[in-house]
């Protein structure tokens, strides 16, 4: 049997990282991983997590399962955070799942489900695991247009034109807020254009939102997200704890399901339960049920909010700071765009080629499609990056 098993492509993070771990260079820098760092290089236990776990110690007295969708009470708070009022809530299926990862898989599962023939159409570039994703389930993926290397912002008019392509019962992947692996986001103005070819199309958004909160704040991050739910008769929403929750071994995700109206509401539902008690029944329910009393909890939330808008502003300020180092090192303003982007990463724009004399050469490491997270550097680590930018000719 386990003969006829053939290898499969090594992830290319996970071997960064692995590669990273190798090198004996004490002035390394890790900027591959998808993680928060704080100045001192450590992901830390957020303070309303610590508090809520506390809690959680000296109240909980069971550990029985949750419902297969898990916790209501956890979909409730988190439909609150991503969409407020934005759409009747009774039109909302929900389902707890193991990371925003398996919100995406679920998502693309019920896609499959109830439209086979549907094409997504994912923007070029991705969040890797979208394509390996759609790939493994057989699902058709149509790439549209999305960062311009040359300005390293969206290339809007191509993007428009790719999407005005797409048919009813297709899906469109759009990344919430904090695009991932670019950090080139959408204005309010592009997202109506969006939104627009959306309904003249009759294709179905999809919305991958992992970084709320990491960009311009809660509320700005979810601003997109609310009005194409709102404009549209049906979507889905892919959301994830992770980051600014800081639970990433907790694997805490939520996929919702929006329906035109009401009387879907059921039959939504049931699908989504049946579809994860086909893959791994019920969801973990520790990182929920965490976030779920934060949210529920206005000094755990006031505490939480506070510590997220910390984060936040510290990753802007790195990248004020990595623009204006590049600035002066460069005498121009090409690296300006830094500063533009938001949430964790943001794409050089360079060829592989300059990306390994860096690791190479300085001991910088990043995605071999120059996408680096900002997260990963601090006020003493910029400028050695900044100097290494320059000295490789990116």
């Amino acid at each position: 049997m386990f003969e006829n098993l053939k290898a499969q492509p090594a992830d290319k993070i996970l071997a960064l990282m692995q590669a990273f771990k190798d090198d004996p260079r004490e002035t390394k820098i890790d900027l591959g991983v998808g993680v928060y760092k704080d100045a001192t290089g450590l992901t830390p236990v957020m303070r309303a997590i610590k508090a809520a776990e506390h809690q959680l110690w000296e109240e909980q007295d069971t550990k029985v399962y949750t419902g297969l969708t898990g916790d209501p009470a956890f979909a409730r708070a988190m439909v609150d955070l991503v969409l407020d009022d934005a759409v009747p809530h009774d039109t909302i299926a929900a389902a707890a799942t193991p990371g925003g990862t398996g919100a995406v898989r679920q998502a693309f599962e019920l896609i499959r489900m109830a439209r086979p023939d549907a094409r997504v159409f994912v923007s070029d570039p991705t969040w890797p695991n979208h394509l390996t994703i759609l790939k493994y389930l057989g699902i058709e993926m149509v790439p549209y247009r999305y960062f311009d290397d040359e300005t390293r912002g969206v290339d809007f008019d191509g993007m428009i034109a790719d999407l005005k392509t797409a048919h009813q019962g297709d899906v469109v992947l759009l990344h919430g807020c904090c695009h991932n692996p670019t950090g080139a986001n959408l204005n309010a103005t592009q997202w109506d254009e969006v939104i627009k070819v959306l309904q003249d199309t009759g294709a179905t958004p999809m919305i991958d939102i992992a970084y709320q909160g990491f960009g311009d704040g809660l509320q700005e991050d979810a601003a997109a997200t609310r009005k194409v739910a709102a404009s549209v008769p049906e979507c889905l929403i892919a959301a994830s704890c992770s980051k600014n929750f800081g639970i990433y071994r907790e694997r805490t995700g939520l996929l919702m399901a929006i329906a035109a109206d009401a009387g879907a509401h059921k039959l939504n539902q049931d699908t989504l339960a049946f579809l994860n008690r086909q893959n791994f029944s019920f969801p973990p329910d520790h990182g929920a049920r965490l976030v779920t009393m934060i949210l529920g909890n206005d000094a755990l939330r006031s505490d939480w909010m506070a510590e997220l808008e910390d984060v936040r502003t510290s990753m802007l300020g790195l990248r004020k700071q990595l623009a204006g180092e590049l600035q002066r090192l460069s005498g121009s303003d090409r690296f300006g765009f830094l500063a533009q982007h938001r949430g964790m990463f943001s794409r050089l724009g360079t060829t592989p080629d300059k990306v390994e004399a860096l690791r190479e050469e300085h001991g910088i490491y990043m995605v071999g499609d120059s996408r680096m997270n900002i997260a990963g550097l601090n006020t003493q680590t910029v400028p050695i990056l900044a100097k290494a930018i320059i000295d490789v000719g990116v």
